[in-house]
């Protein structure tokens, strides 16, 4: 089934605007269970309560409260909240463009496809083509569902997509943390070269369609072999031993393996050309 715009609007910047629509770019595939009572199998159903007396409170009876101190809470109305809404728009408004590099992952939050109107064609593959050849993404700022969300779009493929940003403050500063190595501790040139050597083993071409939900695939699979009547046995873990290893002896023995592998690699296509 093909997938449905979930919002339309334009892409704008500067007198330009770009007809478009916009169409979830990713979709969680959890393993999401209900929550069943025991004793009969019968689902579990949330009531909402009040904490003082116990008593069932109605949707009718509740408001939303913002606590300031310790069960102590500011109430706001809808209509408070309605006035200060980001008036309803259906515009990305792009203010700037900058560097792809310039960005980091930190910032990203949800992505989407952006996909052109009939009458949006020609300006979209304009603006596709200069944002490519300039390796620029515009940031800018959108409204969906009655929030601001600061925007980044940029070329994927023959796709603009957009991703919605975190804002500056969102970001927890890398300050805060502790135990972060400091300028005392500094490792040495053979280290060094040996690490770079075991990064240079590992790397490759990021191919996504290899990394799967093992998780995922092994609860289905149970859930599967549940429903067909066939009986878990859940076998105990293993003990596990913490074992000192000295830094180069990792270094060294992970380069071995990384090498082997790699060579494993490199003759099994050979194998089985020589099989056939």
């Amino acid at each position: 089934m093909a997938p449905r715009a979930i919002w339309s609007g334009a892409l704008s910047f500067g007198l330009v605007n770009v007809p478009v629509k916009l169409y979830t770019a990713t979709r969680s595939k959890d393993v999401r269970f209900n929550q069943l009572h025991a004793k009969d199998g019968a689902r579990i159903r949330q009531k909402r309560v009040s904490s003082v007396d116990g008593e069932e409170v109605g949707l009718d009876e509740i408001v939303k409260g913002y606590e300031i101190s310790p069960d102590t809470y500011v109430t706001i109305t809808p209509e408070e909240l309605e006035a200060i809404a980001p008036k309803a728009s259906r515009l990305i408004e792009i203010e700037e463009f900058v560097d792809l590099d310039e960005i980091d992952p930190l910032y990203y939050e949800s992505s989407y496809y952006l996909v052109p109107d009939k009458t949006g064609v020609k300006p979209y593959a304009l603006l596709h083509s200069a944002m490519t050849s300039e390796n620029k993404v515009a940031i800018g700022r959108v409204v969906l569902r009655s929030k601001e969300y600061l925007a980044a779009v940029r070329p994927l493929g023959e796709t603009l997509t957009m991703s919605t940003m975190r804002f500056a403050d969102e970001i927890v500063p890398r300050t805060t943390l502790e135990g972060l190595p400091g300028a005392d501790v500094e490792a040495g040139d053979k280290e060094v070269k040996m690490a770079r050597q075991l990064i240079e083993s590992l790397s490759a071409v990021f191919e996504p369609e290899k990394y799967t939900d093992t998780y995922r695939e092994a609860v289905l699979a149970m859930i599967e072999r549940k429903a067909a009547g066939q009986e878990i046995v859940v076998e105990p873990d293993a003990p596990t031993t913490t074992k000192t290893v000295d830094l180069m002896q990792a270094l060294e023995a992970s380069l071995a393996a990384a090498k082997k592998r790699k060579s494993t690699k490199a003759t099994r296509p050979e194998k089985k050309k020589a099989e056939a």
